[in-house]
């Protein structure tokens, strides 16, 4: 059957341009140099810049790559699809939830119970730029944390082009496991068929989770103290590393703990939870020894608008269920999550532990032949078939379905390149996210018609992004199928033994094009998986790597520069807060590369144990 499958295929080729690699990298390089200069020089719009660079694939793919009409549309359609289903779905929701909040007033009784827990500068940027930060990347993503952080701690009194700067320096480590972690979900889904067959898509994502969750934590811990320190200098920062300790080693804990047990949907949630009530619980015993301010502020300045009303015990009290209700939105969140994957959770916990992941036990997921794999009905220690699956349907996309056939040295030997949608309308993630929306809407009083009407709002907030988002995919599908991917990574294969540094790179690269990890992933990540499997490196090594080195990238963007200066209302100044950030994003994007050296020539056993080669 697959003999003669590769009969009726198009071949891929490698080096159309003058049978040069150098110069075939060189033209297949050009729909992201359209995406990057419309967006980034031209300042068009970015769902405008990505229709156009998707445009320049397609007839790239067809013309030059030799990609024949009916593929080269498949390959289109088969991105766009992808990029609403589950990528959009899960972000509509999530953003719904996040408006939700806004809705029922619950979002600013959490702000004021921040920003009230202490008048100190340095640990007010831990909380609000660091802690809540990262629980609004991992519930929304996609920009959220800057806008809402900035605009935060410039309503404390920070200066407006400092308070962008540093919700930017704060919006790294979390970034990768953002909008219920739809980065390295998306990153799966790409690289599961390069991987190899046997492998599904789920596996994949879970070992992308783990690898990930085995690179960010140390920057975890680092940010934090990174922060204040180019706040407020390193001695200063030193005089309240209890509190910088507290922030960034209880966040990296969680953060490595649930990637590696329960997969992306939640590192950041519980992670930044934690964070947070870990902070609260130092400041009840802990102050600063003395508050710090910002030179040009007054001694007393205060730290946040006092709640009208009287202090009485009654008006405590209502202060306090204020605050829980608050919280709730969150809380249902980690829930409804944790129920839907209760099975992955103790499953991981009692048979693996912390280390590697065997597909074939996993739940969900599609063989390479398109066909629904079998349930693998366990519980743990009991042998009772106590397991229960949503449906599951795989389509063969048409046109594109096993169209095009890979070729040496790409795969050992000629193969069909397969190509399935999975849909999974009610276990996908952005379905459990809209049922945890709905539940917290009903606990904060917002009932059936003002939901509906805030889900009308947040489709018409997110109807741009959307575009974007899909076309994005549409360029990595046919970059993919057509062959131009593979061309590149031919080329970065020849930076041979330095090429796990370089990585970072490309993955900072890539969110400085697009502003988003999910999109560098998409751009980058089938790449940097075939040009490791070219340098017989760990592919989920260097996948993870795309996305860890990404998230450095992510201050400099072009598109969160805009936002954080929309969010203080200093649009224009983006050059200024681009000069205060660029040093920072690439010493950090280069120790990520030098984490990867080191993970794939001498810690090689933080890989997981079934991704090794």
């Amino acid at each position: 059957m697959v003999e003669t499958l590769a009969l009726l295929a198009t071949k891929q080729v490698y080096d159309p341009v003058a049978s040069s690699i150098y110069l075939s990298a060189i033209v297949a390089a050009i729909p992201l140099a359209v995406l990057f200069v419309l967006l980034g020089v031209l300042r068009l719009r970015a769902h405008w810049s990505a229709i156009a660079a998707l445009l320049s694939a397609m007839v790239l793919a067809f013309v030059v790559w030799g990609m024949p009409a009916k593929p080269t549309l498949g390959a289109t359609t088969f991105g766009l699809a992808f990029g609403l289903w589950p990528i959009s779905w899960i972000v509509l929701n999530a953003i719904f939830l996040h408006n939700i909040t806004i809705e029922a007033g619950a979002f600013d009784t959490f702000r004021h119970s921040l920003a009230g827990l202490t008048e100190d500068r340095r640990v007010q940027a831990l909380i609000v730029a660091f802690a809540f930060g990262a629980l609004i990347e991992g519930i929304a993503g996609f920009g959220a944390p800057v806008a809402i952080t900035a605009a935060m701690m410039a309503s404390l009194g920070f200066d407006p082009l400092y308070a962008a700067v540093l919700a930017l320096l704060a919006n790294t480590a979390p970034v990768a496991y953002g909008s219920i972690g739809i980065p390295i979900t998306t990153l799966g889904n790409l690289i599961a068929p390069i991987i190899g067959p046997g492998w599904n898509k789920s596996g994949v994502i879970l070992g992308l989770s783990q690898m990930v969750g085995r690179q960010l934590p140390v920057f975890s811990i680092l940010i934090p103290a990174y922060l204040v320190s180019v706040m407020a200098g390193f001695r200063s920062m030193w005089k309240i590393l209890p509190a910088v300790a507290t922030c960034g080693i209880s966040f990296a804990v969680v953060q490595f703990a649930v990637s590696n047990v329960v997969g992306p949907e939640l590192t950041d949630v519980l992670a930044a939870l934690v964070s947070l009530l870990c902070l609260f619980a130092l400041l009840r015993f802990w102050k600063p020894a003395e508050i710090w301010r910002f030179p040009n502020e007054r001694a007393g300045a205060p730290a946040a608008a006092a709640a009208p009303g009287r202090r009485g015990p009654g008006a405590m009290a209502r202060a306090r269920m204020g605050v829980a209700r608050a919280w709730s939105p969150y809380l249902i969140l980690v829930v409804v999550i944790l129920v839907a994957k209760l099975d992955t959770v103790v499953f991981g916990l009692t048979k693996h532990h912390l280390g590697g992941f065997n597909p074939t036990f996993f739940l969900t997921g599609l063989d390479t032949s398109g066909t629904v794999t079998k349930p693998y009905a366990f519980w743990p220690m009991t042998g009772l078939n106590l397991r229960f699956t949503f449906p599951t349907w795989g389509i063969k996309w048409p046109g594109l379905h096993n169209v095009m056939l890979r070729q040496p040295p790409i795969v050992p030997k000629a193969a069909p390149y397969p190509a399935i949608f999975t849909w999974d309308f009610l276990a996908a993630a952005g379905s459990v996210v809209l049922i945890a929306a709905i539940i917290a809407a009903l606990v904060l009083g917002v009932g059936p018609t003002r939901m509906v009407a805030v889900y009308g709002r947040t489709l018409r907030q997110m109807a741009f992004p959307f575009v974007t988002i899909a076309c994005i995919l549409g360029i990595a599908n046919v970059m993919n199928y057509s062959g131009m991917t593979s061309t590149l990574a031919l080329l970065f294969a020849k930076t041979g033994y330095f090429f796990p540094f370089f990585s970072a790179f490309v993955g900072w690269l890539g969110v400085f094009l697009s502003g988003s990890d999910t999109a560098s992933n998409t751009l980058f990540g089938p790449m940097q998986t075939i040009t490791a499997q070219q340098l017989h490196l760990q592919p989920v090594l260097m996948a993870a790597t795309n996305s860890s080195g990404g998230v450095m990238g992510k201050m400099i963007s072009p598109q969160n520069l805009s936002v954080g200066a929309a969010a203080i209302d200093r649009v224009g100044e983006e050059g200024n807060i681009l000069r205060r950030t660029l040093g920072h994003s690439l010493i950090l994007a280069a120790a990520v590369g030098i984490v990867a050296m080191l993970e794939a020539y001498v810690f090689t056993g933080l890989v997981p144990l079934p991704f090794k080669l």
